[in-house]
């Protein structure tokens, strides 16, 4: 497999030269580095290339690296199902970068190019409709960015009284900071089954 996926990389680095910056067989499989300026006709060309047929786009998702000048990397994941190939193209982008939506080549990346930009804030020029896809229009952050607090910054709940939804800064009570890595059913009101054969046996 491994041999299959060197002759597909020097394939494509001959043959597009000018969007392949590196490219690397780990884990069998192959990721290509490319240009951001080159995305859109690569990827075109992978998909209509007799040696690649690359017409799968199985996903899009992102790594953020928030210590690196270009934050991210944005991952593209393709499949042959005429060549039985898989590869993997990365690009990297700045946080206040666009990157090219592919969604001319590959309609369906409308989908995934929106999760990213929901979960990473990563932006997608040319994309017809680049809103939220996961959380609420008035979401505030971008979750998958790793300076994102884990309990977010605001808590939803029912008002009964003005009998609406309604968003509030996050409080933490006391008890919910206090952990003893012991039990997680400390504290419970219920009886699970089989702890009174935890007793028996402790008696």
């Amino acid at each position: 497999m491994s041999e299959a996926l060197r002759e597909l990389a020097g394939h494509i680095e001959a043959k597009r030269p000018d969007c392949v910056l590196s490219w690397e067989i780990a884990q069998g499989e192959l990721t290509l580095q490319v240009a951001p300026s080159t995305l859109v006709s690569f990827v075109e060309f992978l998909r209509v290339d007799r040696g690649c047929r690359l017409s799968t786009l199985v996903d899009i998702t992102a790594v953020d690296h928030p210590e690196r000048e270009a934050r991210f990397d944005v991952v593209y994941h393709f499949l042959s199902m005429y060549q039985n190939h898989r590869i993997r193209l990365k690009l990297q982008a700045r946080e206040d970068d666009m990157v090219p939506s592919i969604v001319s080549v590959h309609p369906s990346a409308g989908w995934f190019e929106r999760e990213v930009f929901d979960m990473f804030g990563i932006l997608f020029s040319g994309h017809p409709d680049l809103r939220r896809l996961l959380t609420d229009y008035g979401f505030r952050g971008h979750p998958l960015r790793k300076d994102f607090p884990t309990t977010g910054y605001v808590e939803v709940r029912y008002d009964e009284a003005q009998k609406r939804v309604v968003y509030e800064p996050v409080k933490l009570v006391q008890e919910y900071r206090n952990f003893d890595f012991m039990s997680p059913w400390e504290g419970a009101q219920y009886i699970l089954p089989g702890d009174e054969k935890a007793k028996a046996g402790g008696a």
